[in-house]
């Protein structure tokens, strides 16, 4: 969940750092600090530590008109685990002889029994987190030891039990960085220049390069600007690298003049939809094309049941495929949280399909589920946002959803790009199955293909939603309410209403407001039913008419032109009328713009919410 940047190479090193910090912080900004190595001429160098609690604007101003001045540096954006958000807990970390200094993400959990050896070694532990543990292990290993820091890295981390990504920089050796994952992503960017790039994802490497490496778990890698790249392994085998081509451009990491990248990534949802869709329906040939199915067909062709892993907002997307699949391809559907799945002892057959849904790729619930899962003999196709993550390169097959990278924390494009995927997928497989008509396949796909233009209507009423949001910013209560495949989308309205303006929000089955939250609604809550003319619409008015009866204050979405819903709400948002298994793909836009614009009337920051991060990489 925290943020690393490194930097090897020709160039100042804090610029670019720094920047990085910037691009990351979505993962962290519970402090910030940086770690350099100084070049004193003749004299020996040094190891200069900045960090502080708060954001790295925080960092910047405590730097200050200061110059470090080196060309090797390491930074760190915190989320803060073990020990409070404070100057001290907060990254990098140095060991007692004030050589080597360590950025962390990940979670070592038997740091405690390692603590407990340092100390009576001698080592004067300053913070409360297991990360300086790490470090001081490090130094322990290379001074008793008499070995490298390379080698050193490798003999502690063989005795470390959890989750990491660090980098180590050694004001002995400058010209060196030591970086290594297990369970926490960690790129390499090189430089045509001969420098060296480390980060948690890609973003901050962009502006730079194009040229990646991924570490795998328990990879150990070596940055000499005079020896290259050696990659080890922990039991000390050698990995030749595979470097990968990035296909991201600046342009979509930057705001591009929106006040807010979660407002930027709202309206790229045309975007972001049409090029999750592209190359995958052939109209002409009346066909959807997944290779990542047709490939293992005859997993998805004898799958007894498909079992749906996901969290947070990827859990939706899971409920709205549930469906979906059952709709159009018959199978049984059980969507589990990702999170609780691997510690209730589930019961996986081998002719079961499961899907793991993460727009990072990197969530470490998820991929211990997947680990779970693959063990049984279940086979695992992965649905995530960026190329080369954990659980791409951990699924036996997959589909990438081509949403371009998320800053904002809450989640809103890959939302939609996933249900995209995930509706392609379930017509693709109930059509090859004989399960779904082919008269109605066709007109689906057709439909489908038209959303992104529906999607450019439906934010065209931004202004509209604006006026409505301004009626609810003290509220202290909402609650969202929508039947069949609304429901899903009624669950991630709430949340993002959570997220991002700390309202208290709960999604429910429109049928189950009688079994208990009815007893909430008076003249003071908000009560948003989404109610576009489907197969449930009559049942869900007699639940509008339950509400307005009791004077909840109604904010209904309904398809374009309807009357009767829209007679008894006090606001109404119309969408664009679409076949209801579609309708997720519009309804959920609304909800979006509702919720990020009561955050901003409340003065909430919107892009990093308070206790949030984008990647949730520790259990």
């Amino acid at each position: 969940m925290c943020g690393i940047v490194a930097y090897i190479g020709p160039k100042p090193a804090l610029p670019i750092v720094i920047s990085g910090l910037k691009r990351l912080e979505s993962r962290g900004y519970d402090s910030a600090g940086v770690a350099i190595i100084e070049s004193n001429g003749n004299n020996p160098d040094t190891l200069v530590l900045r960090k502080i609690k708060g954001k790295v604007s925080n960092l910047i101003e405590h730097i200050g008109e200061e110059e470090l001045k080196g060309t090797v540096a390491i930074g760190h954006t915190r989320w803060a685990t073990h020990g409070p958000p404070n100057d001290i807990n907060a990254h990098p970390h140095r060991a007692s002889s004030d050589r080597i200094a360590l950025i962390h993400n990940g979670i070592i959990e038997n740091y405690s029994t390692i603590k407990k050896t340092l100390h009576n070694r001698g080592h004067a532990l300053l913070s409360d987190t297991d990360s300086e543990v790490l470090v001081h292990l490090i130094e322990e290993v290379m001074i008793s030891g008499k070995m490298s820091l390379g080698n050193a890295v490798r003999v502690a981390l063989k005795q470390v039990t959890g989750a990491y990504a660090i980098v180590i920089i050694d004001r002995e050796n400058p010209t060196t960085l030591i970086a290594a994952r297990k369970s926490s992503p960690l790129v390499i960017g090189l430089g045509e220049d001969g420098a060296y790039y480390v980060a948690s994802d890609a973003t901050p490497i962009i502006p730079y390069t194009k040229n990646v490496v991924y570490l795998n778990d328990e990879e150990i890698a070596t940055l000499d600007l005079d020896k290259g790249l050696k990659i080890r392994t922990v039991s000390n085998k050698t990995v030749i690298p595979e470097i990968q081509a990035l296909e991201i451009e600046i342009e979509s990491i930057e705001k591009g003049g929106y006040d807010h990248f979660m407002l930027k990534e709202i309206f790229e949802q045309p975007k972001s939809i049409r090029d999750s869709l592209r190359g995958r329906i052939d109209l002409k040939k009346g066909e959807v094309r997944m290779s990542g199915v047709d490939d293992h067909w005859d997993k998805w062709n004898n799958a007894s049941r498909i079992i749906i892993l996901a969290c947070g907002t990827s859990w939706h997307a899971g409920l709205v495929a549930e469906y979906l699949f059952e709709e159009f391809a018959r199978i049984p559907v059980e969507v589990e949280y990702a999170s609780e799945f691997r510690y209730r002892n589930p019961i996986i057959r081998k002719d079961d399909l499961v899907i793991a849904i993460s727009q990072s790729g990197e969530t470490a619930d998820s991929l211990a589920a997947i680990k779970t899962a693959k063990d049984a003999g279940a086979h695992v196709f992965g649905v995530c946002n960026v190329v080369g993550s954990s659980i791409s390169r951990e699924s036996h097959s997959g589909a990438y959803t081509r949403a371009g990278p998320e800053i904002g924390v809450a989640s809103t494009k890959a939302f939609t790009s996933q249900i995209a995927v995930l509706t392609m997928i379930a017509l693709h497989v109930g059509v090859k199955k004989g399960k779904l008509p082919r008269e109605r396949f066709l007109r689906l796909i057709s439909e489908l293909n038209g959303i992104p233009e529906l999607v450019t209507k439906v934010l065209k009423q931004a202004e509209l939603i604006d006026s409505i949001a301004a009626e609810f910013t003290e509220s202290i209560n909402a609650l969202y309410l929508g039947r069949g495949y609304q429901f899903p989308v009624a669950l991630e309205g709430a949340l993002k209403l959570k997220e991002i303006s700390y309202i208290h929000a709960e999604g429910y089955p429109a049928a189950e407001m009688k079994h208990g939250p009815i007893a909430l609604i008076d003249e003071k809550l908000p009560v948003v039913f989404i109610a576009p003319k489907d197969d449930v619409y009559e049942k869900v008015l007699s639940n509008i008419q339950e509400v307005k009866a009791r004077g909840g204050r109604l904010v209904v979405v309904v398809t374009e032109g309807d009357k009767e819903a829209a007679s008894l709400a006090d606001y109404v948002i119309e969408v664009p009328r679409c076949d209801a298994s579609l309708a997720p793909l519009l309804t959920s836009i609304p909800l979006q713009l509702l919720s990020y614009k009561i955050a901003v009337l409340r003065g909430c920051n919107v892009d990093q919410p308070r206790n949030l991060a984008k990647s949730v990489t520790v259990e």
